[in-house]
Formats: C-alpha cells, structure tokens, sequence
C-alpha cells in the first residue's frame, strides 16, 4: 500500500535515462576490462612464468669476435641507476658438464648435451612450492622454452617418425642428469615444471645454480653475460636511447611486444575512465531523480511517518527500487558482454588458432564490486533523504 501511494508521482523517463546510462557505463567498464585480459597475452605472451615487463640485455658481439661480452659491476650499477628500472637481475650460467638423459618408466629413449641457466627467483612467477631447490633434493625443477618443444615435435620427430610430445606429457617424462667438473660427477633427476615462451634457456632455480657451480666448477668466472630488466613502461623512449648509446642488444620482438601491451593497458584505462565518468553520471540521474519523487511525495512521506511508521519502513520501497535497478543492469550488462566476448573472441580464434580463452570471473566480480558500491550509496542517500524529512 506505501508503495502505491508513494509511486503516483514516479517519473518513468527519468528512471529509464538513469537505467540507460547505467548500463551503458557498466557495460563499457566490464568491456574495456575483459577485452584487455583477452587481447594481452596476444602481444606480451604473457605466459604465467615470465611476465612482459621484462627485457633481456646483453652486449652485442662483433664481426671478429673481440671485446668482453661479460657485464661489471660498474655496468650494473649504471643500470640500475636509470630511471626506467625497476629491478634488475642477472643470468647465471653453468660452468660445468651436463649430459641428460630422457625417458619413461625408467627406460631411456635418448640423451643430449645440455646447459643450465637461472635467474633470481622473484624473476619467475612459479609455484615456489615446486621452484625451489636446497642441497640433497632428489628432484632438480626445469623450465623449458616453449620453442624447443615445437622444433622437437615439428623438426626432430617428425622427421624420425617420433611420437609428438605434449607440454602435459614432458612433465611426466624422467629425465636424468649427469653433472661433471673438476674430477667430480653426481646423477640426478630432473623434472619440468612449466615452459616459458618469454626466454630461450633451459632455466633451473638459483640455489641449484649457485650450489652446482660451487661444487663442479669453483674457479670458474660467473660474469653475468645477459641480464633480465623489469620496467614499468617499455614505451620509455628513454630504454632505447640507453641501449642503443651503450651499444647493448635487447630483442626488439619482445620490446615492441612490451610497448603495444603498455598501450593496450592505457587504452583500456582510459575506457574504463569513461565508462565509470557515465556510470557515475547516470548516479547523479538516479539521485536526482529520487530526491525529486522525495520531494513531491513530502507531504505523504511526513503523515506516514507521523503516523507510525518508521523511515526505515518508508524509505524502503525507494531503496528496493534502486537495488532492483541496478540488478538488472548488472545481469544486462554481462549477458550483453557475454555476447559481445563471443563476437570478437571468434575473429581472434581465427587470426590466432592457438590462443587460449580466458575467464570472465575477473569482469564478473568487476561488476558485483560497482553494483554493491552503487546500491550501497543509493541506499544510504534515500535513507538520509527521508530522516531529514522526520527530523525536519
């Protein structure tokens, strides 16, 4: 019966303007934030070990071979001076032998020569509960390039007749390590924990590095020779200035990969700007319009309440209306950016056969974080509308 009463003077324009505008900025914010989660790993080949922030910085080697090709400290230092840095490591190599063997249930199908890098552990972004390794572990962690595995399948077994392996299918295989140096060797068991398209290096932690080296080659010189550059923007003019006035190489592939995902990140950005701008916007258009029907409805408002009734009790149906609103808005909004994701997502599948589908659970949870935050102002503004009302 309130709700009859107080509905005469309901302004359907006005509320179907705030729902409108509300959805158009729900929608453009759920949007901007899914097409860049979507479209990222297509540039920055984000692939959950190495993230595309990082660069890698070597000296460039000359036509005859001569000068040093290893990093001093001075040179570190001046890096990590530069106002483009954000942290900086360096690549460690093994100075020593390492033969490997692989094979499955026991049996080996071949062996090969190999060579062990690591990095800083922060650099990789694995599972620290299987990236890690102190002296006496059985099992040796390993992260493989991802184009090994396809010169394997579409180079060596093809060629050979040999079955094709599968990433899942690598992590399973044995794979055993024979170290040698300094008149000593040691066999143990190495194992793949993930693959990386962002380095070209069989990576292995850095304790085992540091460790393995101490032990099979201790007069060894472990100069750096590459260094791994995390920046906070790779489209700074300034890191190409450095490199080239330095004569340093970085891969050019990986950095403009860096620069088009720093661009997307802004792009993205500034949509969602606007998208919130029209939802804050339509905001307004929904206060406005309710302390307008609050407005016309005083006099109805101050006899309920002088008759009883609570304002908790009377601002209730212009409360459950907000919410009610901006509900369907919000199931709007992510049924029409399931359609849109859908619509865009099919002509990348076709630019881009193997690319993976992400997840909307990050636009979703997006969208119950602003309707909440809506509904909640909405909520405390009717409510502080009508107590001024009874208190006035």
């Amino acid at each position: 019966m309130i709700w009859k009463l107080l509905r005469q003077h309901l302004s359907t324009l006005q509320l179907a303007g705030f729902f409108l505008a509300n959805l158009v900025g729900m929608l453009i914010v759920l949007f901007a934030l899914q097409f860049y989660r979507d479209v990222k790993p297509l540039f920055s080949q984000d692939d959950g070990l190495i993230s595309g922030d990082y660069l890698i910085l070597s000296k460039r080697i000359s036509a005859i071979g001569m000068g040093s090709s290893t990093f001093s400290q001075r040179e570190l230092d001046e890096i990590r001076s530069q106002p483009f840095t954000g942290s900086l490591g360096t690549f460690t190599a093994s100075q020593y032998k390492v033969s490997c063997s692989m094979g499955i249930e026991g049996v080996a199908n071949f062996g090969t020569q190999m060579y062990f890098e690591s990095v800083p552990d922060p650099f990789v972004d694995a599972d620290h509960s299987r990236w890690h390794y102190a002296e006496g572990d059985p099992i040796v962690p390993i992260i493989l390039p991802r184009s090994y595995l396809a010169i394997y399948n579409f180079g060596f077994a093809q060629s050979r007749s040999l079955p094709k392996l599968s990433e899942g299918l690598v992590s399973m295989i044995d794979m055993t390590l024979v170290l040698r140096g300094e008149g000593k060797e040691e066999r143990l068991r190495g194992r793949v924990v993930g693959f990386t398209n962002r380095l070209q290096t069989i990576l292995v932690p850095q304790d085992f590095m540091e460790w393995s080296n101490r032990r099979f080659a201790p007069n060894a010189d472990v100069s750096p020779t590459r260094l791994i550059l995390k920046v906070g923007n790779p489209a700074d003019q300034r890191i190409a200035q450095f490199v080239k006035s330095h004569g340093y190489d970085v891969d050019e592939d990986k950095l403009q990969a860096g620069k088009t995902t720093y661009f997307l990140r802004v792009a993205s950005g500034v949509v969602m700007g606007v998208g919130l701008l029209i939802s804050l916007l339509s905001f307004f258009i929904l206060m406005l319009s309710i302390y307008l029907l609050v407005q016309k409805n005083t006099q109805k408002l101050q006899n309920l309440l002088l008759i009883g009734y609570s304002p908790a009790r009377v601002s209730l149906p212009y409360q459950l209306l907000t919410i009610g609103v901006n509900l369907v808005v919000l199931l709007l909004a992510l049924g029409l950016l399931w359609w849109l994701r859908g619509q865009y997502m099919q002509q990348l599948w076709a630019m881009f056969p193997t690319m993976h589908q992400g997840s909307m659970l990050g636009s979703i949870l997006l969208g119950l974080v602003l309707f909440l935050l809506v509904s909640v102002l909405n909520v405390l503004a009717v409510r502080r509308k009508v107590m001024a009302i009874w208190q006035g």
